[in-house]
């Protein structure tokens, strides 16, 4: 997988020879940018959000642990690259992924590398289970995807769904969520619960039907007052929960 990646280092030098070295040997990693102080560094990881960090100890002003620790909720990993070995159990106690000692030894850098893609290919198949919409254990919850995680829903919340491209948008009692997902998704994420396809546009609740208003396809009233139309095609569906 690829990997995106920021390089922290003071030397000019040892950038530009982990930079070569990257191009050449490490083609998934994709660096993004460079710092050569904490406060350059910090930038470019809140810039670029990378996979992967390499960082060198010691640094103007600071060290790389200093850095780490104004990033407590950090989602990357770090490669600690850095000419003296006595930091390693500093490194460990910061979950580095990796400890290289310079001058860096080809093979190693790229071990180093094969082995955060590796973390990072688990933790997108975890997420890829995850962050979907669908029911979950807790009985009456689904899970909506976002971009920083995922929220949990009560599915009773939902009064409808309405499609928007490839978006939909969900209706609560106060608010509307958009979640970057077709309404066909949520339709079979749902299909546990009662919820009722009534038109290429809208999926109901049907828990919070309080009138049916007839015609070709007729309409459905909400208990907030939402009217919404029923077309022909899935007036029976829909009139089948009340049977």
């Amino acid at each position: 997988m690829e990997l995106k990646a920021v390089i922290v280092e003071d030397e000019a030098n040892s950038r530009e020879i982990l930079r070569n070295y990257l191009s050449k040997y490490c083609e998934n990693v994709s660096l993004l940018g460079e710092g050569a102080t904490i406060e350059e560094g910090l930038r470019q990881i809140k810039e670029h959000g990378p996979d992967l960090v390499f960082l060198d100890v010691e640094m103007p002003f600071g060290n790389a642990f200093d850095l780490l620790e104004q990033i407590p909720d950090r989602n990357f990993e770090t490669i600690f690259v850095t000419a003296y070995n006595q930091y390693a159990m500093d490194a460990l106690n910061h979950h580095a992924a990796y400890y290289l000692m310079k001058p860096i030894n080809i093979d190693e850098l790229i071990k180093a590398v094969d082995y955060v893609a590796a973390i990072k290919e688990k933790e997108n198949a975890l997420e890829g289970q995850v962050l979907q919409a669908r029911p979950v254990r807790a009985e009456g919850k689904i899970t909506l995807p976002q971009q920083d995680g995922f929220q949990v829903l009560d599915v009773s919340d939902i009064y409808f769904c309405k499609a928007d491209d490839n978006y939909t948008e969900i209706y609560l009692e106060k608010k509307k969520i958009v979640v970057s997902k077709t309404l066909k998704y949520f339709e079979e994420a749902l299909q546990p619960y009662s919820f009722a396809r009534i038109h290429k546009s809208y999926l109901v609740n049907v828990s919070e039907v309080v009138k049916y208003k007839k015609g070709k396809g007729g309409s459905v009233v909400l208990s907030n007052g939402k009217e919404l139309s029923v077309s022909a095609s899935k007036k029976a569906d829909l009139l089948s929960y009340f049977q």
